[in-house]
């Protein structure tokens, strides 16, 4: 329609400028009406120029306005949009949450159901098998023991309790492992308890002491000064006809007060009636130390520690650290709320108690003991228990017949 228009005026432009031509060829003759009629189409030709570009151009910035409208409308549709996508996928999102915590705690309902119905089943199982097999399993195990007392199948097992930082043996722990026929090493987990109640552990802690103070003699012939640990059982404490050859031993090795520490668990300590208690003291009077291991309770009576001679206690590395305890940003005692945590070991030390980080596994569990101002630690991180090799476990054999008169005397006991 456009281009019809325009051919239009192109003819309307040659018409007008044809008509001047004519009046001003008739006036003053060819060559001013050729020249008139070229200027009127030129002129013509330019103006129509002119508008057709104001024409377009006002066109254009009509047509860039409304763009510019339809951007801005589009921008804003676009940002409503995405509004509504962003509350979408939030809604869609917690509600994928919910629906996940109801699935989690689903899965969980059915797992502590079937959790719990396996070990009802496991302890009818466990119990059925208990109660049918508890006497073989107890004479069965008693007679290992006895065998192995009688056969001298025990062991000793030492493991070292360094200095922190400098981690330098000072002194060595001392267990007694016993072997059954097959030379398989029983745990005192297995045998304890079957061997108390019989009276056998005081012949096990007899025969404990005898090595323990042979291979203290053999260290102090080698110039190293270091103790042992050495356990005994508060049955032994309390048992009237062994303590007494007990102490009588201890009398004559008396010059080993230093060196040998003996040691119970806490419970132990604080279930002890008067002639444990006594008893105790007459080891003292000896100049004989005890030391305290399995510590749970960090609530500890020093008072009573100090009149009981007791030099050491011992505390699971894991334990001492699960104590701690946040006050105004400065960490304290759980028991002791009002002990700086730094400061506990040193409490301790006020009353004569050294404190063992025992069953120490890492280095960052040292870095916290020696935060704690700990200076002894004890652990398989510092080295293993390990049993006596024969050769010296022979020279610290008890005399000829020494286990089986400790036998003879726990079976007249009973």
């Amino acid at each position: 329609m456009r281009k019809v228009t325009t051919v239009l005026l192109f003819g309307t432009y040659f018409a007008l400028a044809l008509t001047a031509a004519l009046y001003t060829w008739r006036a003053g003759g060819w060559p001013a009406g050729a020249a008139v009629g070229l200027g009127a189409f030129s002129v013509l030709m330019g103006l129509h120029t002119l508008v057709s570009k104001g024409i377009d151009r006002g066109a254009l910035e009509a047509e860039i306005s409304a763009v510019r409208e339809a951007h801005v409308i589009l921008a804003d549709q676009i940002e409503q949009m995405q509004g509504q996508m962003t509350a979408l996928t939030e809604e869609v999102h917690e509600e994928t949450e919910e629906l996940s915590s109801e699935m989690k705690m689903l899965e969980h309902l059915v797992q502590s159901l079937s959790l719990g119905a396996q070990q009802a089943r496991l302890q009818e199982i466990a119990t059925g098998l208990a109660v049918a097999n508890v006497p073989d399993q107890r004479s069965a195990i008693l007679d290992t023991v006895k065998e192995a007392l009688a056969d001298n199948r025990v062991d000793l097992y030492l493991q070292p309790v360094v200095s922190l930082p400098q981690r330098r043996t000072v002194f060595y722990e001392s267990f007694s492992r016993l072997r059954d026929d097959s030379g398989r090493v029983m745990m005192p987990a297995e045998y304890l308890a079957v061997a108390e109640p019989e009276g056998l552990m005081s012949a096990i802690d007899n025969l404990l002491l005898f090595r323990c103070v042979q291979i203290v003699r053999r260290l102090a012939k080698n110039d190293r000064k270091v103790g042992i640990f050495c356990n005994i059982a508060l049955g032994s404490l309390a048992d009237e006809v062994f303590f007494p050859q007990f102490l009588e031993f201890l009398s004559q090795n008396k010059d080993l007060h230093g060196a040998l520490i003996f040691e119970l668990g806490q419970q132990a300590f604080r279930q002890r009636g008067s002639v444990e208690a006594r008893n105790m003291a007459r080891l003292t009077d000896l100049g004989f130390q005890f030391s305290l291991d399995k510590v749970t309770d960090l609530d500890l009576d020093f008072n009573d520690l100090q009149r009981s001679e007791v030099k050491f206690i011992k505390v699971a590395a894991d334990v001492l650290l699960e104590q701690l305890f946040d006050v105004d940003g400065r960490p304290a005692m759980k028991a002791m709320r009002d002990i700086n945590a730094a400061d506990f070991a040193d409490l301790n030390r006020r009353y004569g108690v050294e404190l063992i980080a025992e069953k120490v596994e890492s280095e960052k569990q040292v870095i916290d003991i020696l935060e704690l101002n700990i200076g002894y630690g004890q652990g398989h991180l510092f080295g293993q228990p390990r049993a006596i090799r024969d050769a010296i476990l022979a020279e610290a054999d008890p005399p000829s017949g020494y286990t089986q008169s400790l036998m003879r005397r726990a079976a007249g006991a009973r």
